[in-house]
């Protein structure tokens, strides 16, 4: 899947892009989903910074926007976070609100099943499934499994919403991981080398998080140590 970064000369397709996507996957939700998309649709067309991927804007000028409490800008905001789309840039300090950014790859990722629902045409130009079966490959796949092998318990469920979002990336780096247990909230992985491990915290971690805390809301670290 080709990640869109809304830069450069075509910025302002790449943005409606994004848009569209966002706004096909809420359609196909419930109105709680869609609700909660209408009101981050309106963070990003009113205060997000495209080219620094930085939301500036405190709750109380959010609560105004959304017509609402405080309390439901919280609980919202927190939703978006646990989803995974938006990610903490800067934490807040005295005088100054938190800078937020926008996991483009991750909205991306959760929006793919709905990209049909906009057209073909779409999908390839996003770089989604349709593009990479018609376009010519001179790469040998390797033969896997077709039935997923997944562990127990949270890492268990977490690997089962990795491989279904991305089976080639998952079958290369992720089912080799051992589960090392959950101690205190914080997840331990152990990888096969020590070059595996640094290349899951450099490329695969916001993914790994993201889908830990799907499988259990209660886990707030993740550690990967190598065998």
């Amino acid at each position: 899947m080709q990640v869109i970064r809304p830069v450069g000369r075509e910025a302002a397709a790449k943005k409606y892009d994004m848009l569209s996507a966002i706004m096909a996957h809420a359609l196909a939700g419930d109105q709680n989903l869609q609700r909660l998309v209408l009101r981050l649709m309106s963070l990003i067309t009113t205060r997000y910074n495209w080219q620094r991927n930085e939301l500036t804007m405190g709750q109380r000028e959010i609560a105004r926007l959304w017509c609402v409490d405080e309390r439901t800008v919280k609980r919202e905001m927190a939703r978006l976070r646990a989803m995974g789309w938006l990610l903490v840039k800067r934490p807040g300090a005295r005088g100054r609100v938190s800078v937020l950014a926008l996991d483009l790859e991750r909205i991306m990722l959760d929006t793919r099943a709905a990209w049909g629902n906009i057209g073909e045409d779409y999908i390839l130009r996003v770089g989604g499934e349709a593009a990479a079966e018609t376009a010519p490959s001179t790469v040998v796949p390797f033969r896997r499994p077709d039935v997923l092998v997944a562990g127990q318990g949270v890492w268990g469920r977490a690997q089962a919403l990795l491989a279904a979002e991305d089976r080639p990336l998952y079958d290369a780096w992720i089912a080799c991981l051992a589960d090392g247990g959950l101690h205190e909230g914080c997840q331990i992985l152990i990888a096969p080398s020590r070059f595996h491990a640094t290349y899951l915290r450099t490329h695969i971690l916001p993914r790994l998080r993201t889908a830990l805390l799907r499988a259990d809301p209660t886990v707030t670290a993740l550690r990967i140590e190598t065998g």
